[in-house]
């Protein structure tokens, strides 16, 4: 039985050597990430607009599946803690089990997602990570919007669902952007590796 070594098929491992230390400083940095993109937000009620989808999104994309996994279940996890790592810089039980706990459940789920299809060479490609991004958002959406609509709208799927049509559009942005950074990122990567 052979084993064969990873194709680097994921941007991080392209630029840094796997190991884990690497691992564990990509885990912080994810984290670090996601809870600033946290804070950069609109105000809204039960669920602000935040960029904390783009970083959970992106830390997939560059991570791969299982690192991604681990570094939003770390995310989650600190801010469970009481690390202020939310919206808002908001933490504690109460939040995850409040109107916003799903999307936080649904963060890990989205991102080993995107990393799995970045591990299939989604993320060199602008379509591709297009819809990886979001078929990411609908995982997000899927863990997300029900748990909003038991904890904000009395059970009221379908209001919880018409709540969320412009968050929507948010993440679409937010799916372009990526469209355009992580592929923009493999050519860079590959260039200054070809000189």
């Amino acid at each position: 039985m052979s084993t064969t070594a990873p194709t680097n098929t994921v941007l991080v491992d392209r630029l840094i050597s796997r190991s884990l230390a690497s691992d564990i400083s990509l885990v912080v940095l994810g984290v670090g990430l996601t809870a600033l993109a946290a804070q950069v937000q609109i105000p809204a009620v039960p669920v602000p607009f935040t960029f904390q989808t783009l970083a959970v999104l992106l830390v997939g994309a560059t991570y791969g599946g299982a690192r991604a996994a681990i570094t939003m279940s770390s995310y989650v996890l600190l801010g469970l803690l009481g690390l202020p790592v939310f919206a808002g810089g908001a933490s504690g039980l109460e939040k995850i089990f409040g109107a916003t706990g799903g999307f936080l459940i649904g963060f890990v789920f989205a991102a080993f997602l995107t990393g799995y299809l970045a591990e299939l060479n989604w993320s060199s490609n602008s379509l591709k990570m297009f819809v990886s991004f979001a078929l990411g958002s609908i995982v997000i959406y899927a863990v997300g919007v029900p748990v909003l609509a038991m904890v904000a709208f009395k059970s009221d799927l379908l209001a919880a669902t018409t709540y969320m049509f412009p968050y929507l559009i948010w993440d679409a942005v937010k799916a372009v952007l990526a469209a355009g950074i992580v592929p923009g990122a493999f050519v860079l990567v590959n260039k200054i590796k070809k000189s």
